[in-house]
């Protein structure tokens, strides 16, 4: 008789961490980054993934660097390959949490940002940052033959 197996927790193969200036050009450099980094795993621009991430990390640094920013202190963009998916945390230093995700009326300017993001990621969820203060919005975005690209990242040694 064998014992049951034990599930194990998610193996995370490749990770990136950028720390960016809370600038709009630093959250535009995010996007950039975000992109590279996952050609760099064997996941094209072009894929449904690829542009589900870039949106979010788009959105997630825009807010990161418009409500989150403050003086003299950076943000963190950090993207992870983790089973199955792509994780993206966005890291700011203000320790307000978010608004609840609620529809903008349509002549709002702004109010869409988390929406996309909900719409987006298969997963996502706001964490007080550690050490405080500040915070983490972390999403996640499923990836098809995810194992694929975990044989390539793995020979890219």
């Amino acid at each position: 008789m064998t014992a049951p197996a034990t599930p194990q927790p998610p193996v995370t193969v490749r990770v990136f961490t950028q720390r960016l200036s809370a600038t709009p050009r630093g959250a535009r450099l995010a996007r950039h980054l975000a992109l590279n980094q996952l050609r760099e795993w064997g996941l094209p621009y072009d894929a449904p993934a690829s542009e589900a991430v870039s949106v979010i990390v788009a959105e997630l640094a825009a807010n990161a660097v418009t409500h989150g920013r403050v003086p003299g202190r950076d943000f963190e963009l950090r993207l992870s390959l983790v089973t199955g998916s792509v994780r993206v945390e966005v890291t700011d230093t203000r320790g307000e949490p978010l608004p609840a995700v609620r529809p903008p009326g349509p002549l709002d300017d702004g109010g869409r940002g988390l929406l996309l993001v909900d719409a987006l990621a298969d997963r996502w969820e706001v964490l007080d940052r550690e050490p405080p203060p500040g915070k983490t919005v972390r999403a996640e975005v499923d990836v098809p033959r995810w194992s694929a690209l975990t044989r390539k990242a793995g020979s890219d040694g």
